[in-house]
């Protein structure tokens, strides 16, 4: 298949990119390289991927670059990511995450690509007291911009489904790390600052929890979606195993021999208090199984991060 990776110079993005490229698939990106963090990581994470140096808000430029490829599924990963950027500029993370998808999702109707495959999120759960989080669960009381933002790219996935005929697959991804990861997020940037005897800022007691998911197993659930194409579903992929706070930080600690200096702080708006996979649907849908514990994850994010 001729796939066309939206971020693919981002985090999962490029892991995503470079699994298709290896199965045999034809792979071309779109990645505009912002300095949201180092570019230079995102240089590294595009070695040998045919990226086109393009934002997904230029309409001209996707129109064209669609117009030239033809590509048979779009894999749309790209976004301003981050809960408390978006709270600093939410009129951003609006223009990219609902003007850039809505114009990626015309691109598709304009140019006969009929199966698209949509990054989601966790957040759009908001603080929601259920566990764990279900697809069915309502998802009307955004807690950030951020979620705001992929609540609507959600719909208008929805909506270009029902009324052009497009299958398209959103996915909620449930905190996910690993090698060339995030630096803004707490799994890498904890490692760098701890590995280093900096302090760590720790928000809210170390109680708070996340369903952290490694990499390769979020890429399989990836790939899965783009082989089994529906004329509308959402999706959850996560680990379906919450871990404190506290414990990433202790696992961390354990794989560098180190430990953590910590600055406790007020817990930060829009932040939640947990984050919980349901994954029975994914596990049905998609045959869906990850396979790594956050103690397997850390040692593989740190060994990396060694190297």
């Amino acid at each position: 298949m001729k796939i066309l990776v939206t971020g693919a110079a981002g985090f999962i993005g490029s892991h995503s990119a470079k699994a298709l490229l290896a199965r045999g698939d034809t792979v071309y990106g779109i990645d505009n390289f912002n300095d949201y963090y180092e570019v230079e990581q995102k240089e590294k994470n595009a070695e040998n991927l045919n990226v086109f140096r393009v934002d997904i808000c230029d309409e001209a430029a996707i129109d064209k670059i669609f117009a030239e490829l033809q590509p048979d599924v779009l894999l749309h990963l790209a976004a301003r990511a981050g809960v408390r950027a978006s709270i600093a500029d939410p009129v951003l993370y609006h223009n990219v995450n609902v003007l850039g998808t809505n114009i990626l999702l015309d691109a598709c109707r304009k140019h006969g690509v009929g199966r698209i495959v949509s990054a989601s999120s966790s957040s759009v759960y908001g603080n929601q007291k259920k566990t764990p989080f279900s697809e069915t669960d309502e998802t009307e009381n955004p807690i950030s911009p951020y979620a705001a933002t992929k609540r609507a790219g959600e719909s208008l996935a929805y909506a270009y489904s029902k009324m052009y005929g497009l299958q398209i697959t959103c996915l909620r991804f449930f905190t996910v790390y690993g090698p060339s990861g995030r630096p803004d997020m707490a799994p890498l940037m904890f490692t760098k600052a701890i590995d280093a005897g900096e302090t760590i800022k720790r928000f809210g007691d170390g109680t708070s929890m996340r369903d952290y998911t490694f990499i390769d197993d979020i890429v399989s659930g990836i790939v899965s979606a783009i082989d089994h194409p529906f004329n509308f579903e959402i999706i959850n992929l996560g680990n379906n195993k919450p871990e404190e706070l506290r414990v990433l930080i202790s696992t961390i600690e354990k794989n560098l021999g180190k430990s953590a200096k910590i600055e406790e702080l007020p817990m930060q708006p829009g932040d939640v208090e947990m984050t919980y996979a349901d994954i029975t649907k994914a596990q049905k849908l998609l045959g869906y199984n990850p396979q790594t514990t956050l103690e397997q994850g850390i040692e593989k994010l740190v060994n990396w991060y060694k190297k």
